[in-house]
């Protein structure tokens, strides 16, 4: 297995593991507000590779006999009014995409990934790296705290009936 920059050829097979997350993020909902609408394997593919072309952005792929069998997308956050009111508005690396195939998680390719976007955020001047973890999402959080990321900006939410 190795780590190797985004190439197009892989397009196909990026959306495939963008799909293969979100249903792993509707399995684990236990409010039933995930969906995955029809548009949603091109669309989301769209959107993340136009984050990452306007923003600064980075992927990695981990490839193995030529599939991908994991990734990572990685953008620049955009400041806003607020946060220039708010806060030092240091440069932080976003991470908006983390995925390892299902069948293979656990053998360290998240690490892996994980390690090659934290050397291209600090070879960009970053200070901070922020990833959103969907709140179920147990695994995920486990992970991220044990490659040192601390639960900073919570968001608590109410369903209501």
């Amino acid at each position: 297995m190795k780590i190797i920059e985004y190439n197009s050829m892989y397009n196909e097979q990026i959306k495939d593991l963008l799909v293969e997350l979100q249903n792993y993020l509707i399995d684990i909902d236990d409010w039933h507000t995930q969906v995955m609408l029809p548009e949603y394997r091109e669309e989301s593919f769209k959107m993340d590779i136009k984050k990452v072309n306007t923003q600064e952005g980075k992927i990695f792929l981990a490839v193995e006999n030529n599939l991908i069998v994991g990734l990572i997308m990685g953008i620049v956050q955009e400041k806003d009014e607020i946060d220039r009111l708010t806060n030092d508005c240091a440069k932080t690396g976003t991470v908006i995409e983390l995925i390892v195939k299902d069948s293979i998680r656990g053998n360290g390719i998240g690490k892996l990934l994980l390690e090659e976007i934290e050397k291209y955020f600090e070879n960009i001047k970053c200070k901070r790296i922020s990833i959103e973890v969907f709140g179920p999402n147990k695994k995920g959080l486990n992970f991220y705290e044990k490659n040192g990321y601390i639960p900073r900006d919570i968001i608590v939410s109410k369903k209501l009936d």
